[in-house]
Order: C-alpha cells, then structure tokens, then sequence
C-alpha cells in the first residue's frame, strides 16, 4: 500500500475530497501509537488506519462531520471501561486524533477540450478551481494543459459516478450540441453542483431545452442552467469568453451580486 502521504497527495491532485486523522498523543495500553494515520474520503471509505473497531468507526464519523463543517477537529476517546463516556473499549489507555479536512477551493467539470475550453481551464487554474476536461478525442484533449485531470471518456459516465458538492461546478462546452445535450440531461439528473452551464446560440439553447423537456425534466431543473452562459462583457475571442464565463461561476458559487464595485457618486 502507498504511503499516507503519496495517498493525500493523489486525493489534492483528483480533487478528491478527504480528512487526515492522526494520532496525536496516547497515554496508557492504545492500538496504534502517535503519528499513525489514516485517510478519510467523504465517501466514508478510508487509506491507513488508527486502531480499528469501534473507535476507528467514531474516527472516521467525526471525520466526515469535519468534512461536512470544514472544521479541523482535535478530539479524546477513552479506551477504558471504566470511564463514563466510553464506548465499552478496553485497551486500557486514551487516544488524542487530529482531524485535518482537506478540500478543493472549487472544481470545475469543462465537457469539450476545444479552444473555448482551454482558455477557460487556464483562467479557472489560475483562479485556484481544480479543472477536469472530457472530451472523446485524445490528441485535442491532451492540448489542455492547464487542466488537473484529462478524461478521455462519455462525459455521462464521470458525471455519474462523481461525488457533487455546492462548490463543484460543470461547464458543457463541447463541439456539438447533442454531447452537451447528453451531458447536461446527466447533470441534473445526479444533482448536487452549485452551477451548471452550457455554452451555444440562443437557438441551440432551447433546441437543448426541449428535448429536456421531452425527456421529462421540470421546469423547475431547466430554469436552474446558466444558458447561454456567461456575462455579459460583449466576450469575442476565446479569452474574453473565459473571462466572462469563469467570472459568473465565481459570482454563481460565491452567491455575489455581480454588480459594479465603483462608487457611484462623490460628493
């Protein structure tokens, strides 16, 4: 097995939400000693351990609750039966864990690795989103070098087995409007993104909308997409549109107003 370190790293690099738990301090007759460690995915799946049984089981809830609170945690179980709030363990000692969430700033799902896509991956970078790009067509794809991760892949199938929170948020900016199409109809049905986009022409929009429509879904999840997506700045080139795009996700995610900072008036 890899070590906890190769593992976290890996979890930062895929944008993979977790908790590291270590051990901190014990006193008395403990099953594993300070600095053991174990990872907590927000899946409730876990890398390492700290002891096993029913004190790994409470570890690994109160990890999930840091995850949830994005809180760090420094918590004591008493592993003696004798103790009022223990749990009926009888090692005979007591355990200190540190509870450390580690999440990403924000994450961006990008559908298409076209010149759009590109600039949008690099100005999302930049702006500290981790960035994955899909896209069916490997050389095109392999162009996107400012993303984190490149998914060569049915865009439904990534949208399907994703864990979604409030700061993820999925873009469908691909070449052809069926893909994204597809790719949005996956998207509502999972739910769970704080925004969810689609770039294209007035016409392509509701093209897109209709067959949603005939497919079942409600108004309701429709009026939810940003589409066509993006602010208004009269955006031309690939650049522009990134900014544009990239700036309503913020204000989308951020819950802002969007609205001018200047000082209107100076008396």
């Amino acid at each position: 097995m890899r070590d906890w370190l190769e593992e976290l790293g890996a979890a930062k690099s895929a944008g993979r939400p977790c908790a590291l738990a270590t051990v901190a301090a014990t006193s008395g007759s403990v099953p594993r000693q300070p600095g053991a460690k174990m990872i907590v995915y927000s899946d409730g799946s876990i890398g390492g351990t700290v002891g096993g049984g029913k004190f790994e089981a409470l570890v690994i809830a109160e990890a999930l609750a840091c995850l949830k609170s994005k809180s760090i945690s420094l918590s004591t179980w008493p592993l003696r039966e004798d103790q009022h709030d223990s749990f009926g363990a009888i090692c005979g000692g007591e355990v200190t864990v540190l509870i450390e969430p580690y999440l990403p700033h924000h994450s961006l799902v990008l559908v298409g690795a076209g010149h759009c896509a590109k600039s949008i991956a690099k100005l999302a970078s930049e702006c500290g989103f981790h960035v994955t790009v899909i896209d069916d067509r490997p050389d095109i794809l392999t162009t996107c070098t400012a993303a984190h991760q490149l998914l060569s892949q049915p865009a439904a199938d990534h949208i399907n087995s994703r864990q979604w929170s409030q700061d993820d948020a999925i873009i469908m900016v691909s070449r052809h409007y069926e893909i994204d199409g597809e790719a949005l109809a996956a998207a509502l049905k999972v739910g769970g993104m704080g925004y969810i986009g689609m770039i294209g022409s007035r016409r392509k929009v509701l093209q897109v909308y209709h067959q949603l429509k005939q497919d079942g879904f409600s108004a309701e999840q429709i009026n939810a997409v940003h589409a066509p997506l993006g602010i208004d700045i009269g955006a031309d080139s690939p650049a522009e549109i990134a900014v544009s795009i990239v700036a309503e996700v913020l204000m989308v995610l951020r819950k802002r107003s969007g609205a001018p900072l200047k000082i209107e008036k100076v008396s």
